[in-house]
């Protein structure tokens, strides 16, 4: 055990290289810098200063900086650009795969890209044109074209001679498809099958023709949710004449299901997904305002309610002591509802059958909760107060309120998401200040109706 610890690879010496920086030593950078992960190249370069960053692009080629770039964050891909001279970015681009290059490309303005793609080596330009050409966040703005494809009337012999030549460029070499003369998609073979084949034996004779395969204008979010499904390493991606285009590989659909979260995460919260934790507080502000300002008129509705039942609380004032409580409860079990039904509209569980049964649990969930928190309020309140009728009244309140706030949880989302509107849009604010309204609307109106029992 200690000799297999001992012939590890040491952490990462951050010291050694900036050391070798500080001194301008560069073979010793590079004899430190190129011998660990990429990942750990990236954090490296990330927190460095930018009189750094611009000694580092001397050191390394483009071809080595490609790797850095690859694990960077997107968002900050704009500022090292500038950072850099546009000939080494375009070499730099010129060497990725092209679906990678793309996703760098989408960050930059649309000068930038034209520029870097007039300087760019003629073919990796042409390729990166086409991923370019597909709207962004579909499957053909996902995939990348490094694929290796093979004719189904060739050998295992003259496959194997392909695979050998191709496989350098190619982004995965377990799945190789199988086209057709009409470069129509039929099938796919493993790398195992090529293996264990008779040189002689007919890649018709051993190819896979049950194969699953996206559209090439199909949403990002269901390539992710079909490659979770089948647990692929890629997928091929094909036009409606099932003409091969590109593959999508398992490590592109970890990304977007990471952006995806975080998307979806930054809506529940109110939160604009492009903010950023090394934004200043003018910038952050910025951001969120909009969400906020709308919150506020959403606010003023619920204030403007309880000032229609100012003559209410005139007469019992103890009436107030109760709206956080009724309020915050409402808020409470509608977020739970609300998280439960966008987190089954992401993973795509429902069909229209199960949305009907989930709205049904849901209303029986609020009730059972209501029930439940409404017997023990109306215990607490009337030895609190000495009240029965004041104690029924939040009880009934919190009851109705919890009922009502649950199924608006469940059903708004699922209405935005039937007319095509992202769910997770429906936030947990959103829902918290839709709920209080329907709360205070609850609890005074019974209040006001029942007055006689509460003086």
């Amino acid at each position: 055990m200690n000799d297999m610890l001992e012939h590890e690879q040491p952490l990462f010496d951050e010291k050694v290289v900036e050391t070798a920086i500080e001194q301008e030593d560069i073979s010793t950078f590079r004899q430190e810098f190129l011998s660990f992960l990429p990942y750990d190249r990236m954090q490296f370069f990330a927190k460095q200063p930018k009189e750094v960053r611009l000694e580092i692009y001397n050191y390394l080629s483009p071809q080595e900086m490609a790797e850095v770039f690859q694990h960077l964050e997107q968002e900050d891909i704009p500022m090292y650009v500038d950072e850099m001279s546009p000939f080494f970015v375009a070499d730099m681009l010129a060497d990725m795969y092209a679906d990678d290059a793309v996703d760098i490309l989408n960050q930059l303005r649309k000068e930038q890209v034209a520029s870097l793609l007039t300087i760019m080596d003629v073919q990796a330009a042409r390729e990166i044109k086409e991923l370019l050409y597909y709207e962004e966040h579909t499957a053909g703005s996902l995939m990348t074209t490094e694929f290796i494809a093979i004719n189904e009337n060739q050998t295992v012999r003259s496959a194997m001679y392909i695979l050998k030549k191709e496989a350098p460029e190619a982004e995965t070499i377990y799945y190789i498809y199988v086209t057709n003369r009409y470069k129509q998609l039929v099938g796919v073979v493993s790398l195992r099958d090529l293996i264990v084949s008779d040189d002689d034996t007919m890649i018709s004779e051993i190819v896979n023709d049950r194969i699953v395969t996206v559209s090439v204008e199909e949403d990002q979010e269901d390539v992710a949710r079909k490659m979770r499904h089948y647990d692929f390493l890629a997928l091929p991606v094909v036009d409606y004449q099932h003409h091969l285009l590109g593959i999508i590989t398992v490590d592109d659909v970890m990304d977007v299901m990471e952006e995806e979260a975080s998307e979806d995460y930054s809506k529940l919260a109110a939160v604009s997904e492009t903010e950023r934790t090394d934004d200043n507080p003018f910038v952050a502000a910025r951001k969120r305002l909009p969400w906020l300002i709308i919150l506020l008129f959403l606010g003023m509705c619920s204030a403007t309610l309880i000032g229609k039942f100012e003559a209410t609380l005139e007469q019992v004032a103890i009436l107030a002591v109760f709206i956080p409580l009724i309020a915050g409860m409402a808020g409470n079990t509608g977020t739970q509802a609300l998280a439960v039904v966008v987190r089954s509209i992401a993973t795509g569980e429902m069909d229209t059958e199960q949305k009907r049964k989930l709205v049904f649990r849901e209303a029986g969930t609020g009730l059972i909760t209501g029930a439940v928190c409404g017997v023990l309020v109306t215990g607490i309140v009337f030895v609190w107060h000495g009240h029965l009728f004041l104690g029924i009244l939040v009880g009934i309140s919190i009851l109705t309120t919890l009922a009502i706030a649950t199924l608006a949880g469940a059903v708004v989302p699922l209405l935005m998401h039937r007319f095509n509107i992202d769910p997770a849009v429906a936030s947990g604010p959103f829902i918290t200040t839709i709920n209080d309204m329907i709360s205070i609307l609850v609890y005074f109106g019974l209040a006001t109706a029942f007055m006689s029992y509460l003086i």
